[in-house]
């Protein structure tokens, strides 16, 4: 992987001197250009102290570190030794050979120290300091080998049953698959300047900035901040810094930004774009307009990408909003249709393939290569999750409605699953964080609708007894889940329930919560519940969590 990532580049396609990443802080101060020689030297150095920390082929490496070189050196410094990589939350770290941070960081004006949340976790292990080892490591560092089929790294994605399950992806296949895609699904061309927004500790951010975009020797931006710090410009004034060409995003993000108008738009020069992307959510109407006509000044093609972790990079089966524009690749002019080799299809209940126009479950008949392997330590879990509903087909636990022209529009997920801002988390693990709290005895959690962040989280809570509902609870609540989760996962709202709405069977119906949290007084049919007074009580008190 590294090989074909950085040494075939500069020593084969002579590219040494091509910029590889354009840095850009999370100050506009602080910013630096990476060449493809550069990279390749620091990557090897990087390489040669893991080494001589003992770390070898096989080996699982966490990394903790913010948006910045250091994180991809590391990344592909894993790779070029065979050790296995993971970016990881705060739970997973206990599962790996040693652990790679920086000591403090900044996202827009909050200071987040990463050291002092992991030695919270870890509790053991020595510190050896960055500057220190990699000051007098070797340049140069030879390649392990590795068969296509070897581990190249593992992410941790939420599980149905609250506890995340370890994606594992391999060598070639995920070469293959995201060379290949970056290059058709963006139109790579040698001089573009593209721009991938994602964290590169979400699928995404490994996808498209790391491996995708360097297998093209493509030139990225790799961006440490946040879009609206200093200035609620930042995202046009770095489009104008770099002249970036292909522009990946967010729904999230421009929503947010939608909420500033055009206005700061009008103080960029956004002339050289030539695409834009979307991803990680699906992109309401309102959103894609302004994305297109305000971002792409009309003149931009919108390629709205559908994928999961678990299948490595973008699928393309897009949700349709203009038909002239959303288009897969600008030369081919496909729109809402699969990648070269992807062949969805569409299952009711019973597993019967559903022909013509429809609405199921989305499923995908074989295999491609960047589909993951297993669930690490654990492949009974990845076939009961991906193969046992439905045998014979891939299931990924979306609902997915075919139109009368053929088109894919994804509808959303079948299970109990929430969507914030383009990052999936299970119910289950945010319930299972919350009833950490001594005052709880129980918590349901269901989706609302959010202009900017497309789904919030909205919190049942049941306290044991004597236990008194108030303000400083539900401060202590969320800090507990952004403790044990992350910060994408803290709850907007959080509502006292004495008592949840349950079925006789004791199973919680999730359908009224989910009314109840969005205000809808028409539930329809109730009588499958134990004791129906309960959702008046639940109504009585939304107003307060919703206030």
């Amino acid at each position: 992987m590294c090989y074909n990532v950085l040494d075939r580049l500069v020593r084969e396609r002579n590219l040494g001197e091509k910029v590889a990443y354009y840095w850009e802080g999370n100050s506009p101060d602080h910013h630096m250009a990476i060449t493809y020689r550069q990279l390749l030297s620091q990557v090897c150095r990087c390489a040669n102290v893991l080494k001589q920390m003992g770390v070898k082929k096989g080996d699982r490496v966490s990394i903790y570190l913010p948006m910045i070189p250091e994180l991809v050196y590391t990344m592909l410094a894993c790779a070029r030794i065979g050790a296995v990589h993971s970016i990881v939350v705060r739970s997973m770290i206990n599962y790996y050979f040693s652990l790679i941070l920086e000591k403090q960081t900044n996202r827009g004006e909050k200071l987040i120290n990463l050291k002092q949340i992991a030695d919270e976790a870890l509790k053991k292990y020595c510190d050896v300091w960055w500057d220190e080892v990699m000051r007098d490591s070797p340049e140069e560092c030879e390649p392990e080998w590795l068969d296509t089929e070897d581990p190249l790294f593992i992410l941790y994605t939420s599980g149905s049953t609250g506890k995340p399950k370890g994606v594992l992806h391999t060598v070639g296949g995920y070469l293959l698959y995201t060379s290949l895609t970056f290059k058709y699904v963006f139109d790579h061309h040698h001089d573009d300047v593209y721009w991938c927004t994602a964290d590169i500790g979400w699928i995404t951010g490994h996808s498209y900035i790391t491996y995708g975009p360097l297998a093209n020797g493509a030139t990225s931006v790799l961006f440490e901040g946040i879009p609206v710090h200093p200035h609620i410009g930042r995202f046009w004034e770095i489009i104008e810094k770099y002249k970036v060409t292909k522009f990946y995003t967010a729904p999230t993000a421009i929503r947010l930004l939608m909420k500033y108008g055009r206005e700061p738009l009008q103080k960029y020069d956004l002339s050289s774009l030539r695409i834009l992307g979307t991803v990680g959510e699906p992109i309401n109407p309102e959103a894609w307009e302004w994305y297109h006509d305000a971002v792409g000044q009309g003149r931009c093609p919108v390629v709205d990408t559908y994928w999961q972790t678990e299948t490595v990079s973008a699928q393309n089966i897009q949700e349709r909003f203009n038909e002239s524009y959303l288009t897969l690749n600008p030369h081919l002019m496909f729109q809402t249709f699969p990648f070269f080799g992807v062949e969805p299809t569409i299952l009711n209940e019973h597993g019967e393939e559903l022909e013509g126009e429809g609405e199921g479950y989305l499923v995908f008949r074989r295999p491609w290569p960047g589909i993951m392997r297993t669930v690490y330590r654990n492949h009974e879990r990845f076939e009961k999750t991906y193969f046992k509903k439905f045998p014979g087909f891939y299931v990924t636990g979306d609902g997915c409605r075919r139109d009368k022209d053929g088109y894919y529009w994804i509808t959303g997920r079948i299970d109990d699953m929430l969507n914030v801002s383009g990052h999936l988390m299970s119910t289950a693990e945010v319930e299972a964080a919350l009833t950490e709290h001594p005052a709880l005895a129980e918590a349901a959690v269901v989706s609302r609708p959010h202009k900017v962040k497309g789904e919030c989280l909205y919190c049942f809570v049941t306290l044991k007894d004597s236990r008194e509902f108030n303000h400083k609870l539900v401060e202590e609540l969320k800090r507990l889940v952004r403790e044990k989760i992350g910060p994408i996962a803290t709850p907007d709202f959080i509502q006292n329930a004495p008592v949840l709405p349950k079925t006789r069977s004791g199973k919680i119906m999730r359908r009224i919560l989910r009314q109840i949290a969005r205000n809808e007084k028409d539930l329809g049919d109730l009588s499958t519940l134990a004791d129906p007074k309960v959702v008046e009580e639940l109504f009585s008190k939304r107003c307060e969590a919703a206030a």
